[in-house]
């Protein structure tokens, strides 16, 4: 069953790899300008100065469910702004696609699954998603305090749906962001992202 989970994970990761050529390791990360759950615009300027954590969400995704349902999202959320660093969830399905919530639906998400992101992005249209290159859910990206790409790929090192192999993992976000808070390189910028594919809108 696991192999089976890794196998899945793995082939909805690689359908749409393609699009992780549009943002490299070292390089600005896209500016963007989405709504959140509340309706206030956010964009990426303004929380210049401090690290940002990018987390592409779909609570219908099993392997999103694996991370909220065992508590592991959370924790590392309230980790992270507990640092001070800001912790974007953005969800990039299509209006009437697996995963699509308006604002008051995400909030009811963030109620019931005691999530502890900052913001809750909602990008319906797709366009911050295809300008990171998102194509799974969770896809994690890390966003330095002068603007940079530091990394991006899955939250941690076991491409499967079983909550039972996140303690064997290695959490790769959680490293990252130590490294990054000590001065130090992220020694593992890149990793293979896994979780069901992003449902993007169509290109009119």
């Amino acid at each position: 069953m696991k192999l089976m989970s890794a196998l899945l994970a793995a082939a909805l990761s690689l359908t749409a790899a393609p699009l992780l050529a549009k943002v490299e390791i070292g390089q600005p990360a896209p500016a963007f300008r989405l709504s959140d759950s509340n309706g206030k615009t956010r964009t990426l300027d303004e929380f210049k100065g401090k690290t940002v954590v990018l987390e592409w969400t779909n609570a219908e995704c099993p392997f999103v469910r694996k991370h909220y349902e065992s508590g592991n999202m959370q924790a590392q959320q309230k980790e992270a702004t507990k640092a001070g660093v800001v912790w974007l969830s953005i969800n990039s399905g299509a209006r009437g696609k697996q995963g699509d919530i308006d604002g008051e639906a995400a909030n009811e998400l963030i109620r019931d699954n005691g999530s502890a992101q900052t913001a809750y992005l909602l990008d319906p249209e797709g366009e911050t998603g295809r300008a990171y290159g998102a194509s799974v859910t969770p896809h994690m990206y890390i966003i330095d305090g002068e603007g940079v790409l530091r990394y991006r790929g899955g939250i941690d090192s076991i491409l499967s749906a079983d909550q039972a192999d996140i303690p064997k993992a290695t959490q790769y976000v959680r490293q990252a962001l130590a490294e990054l808070a000590g001065g130090k390189p992220v020694s593992v910028p890149v990793s293979q992202p896994y979780g069901c594919s992003i449902k993007y809108a169509a290109k009119s």
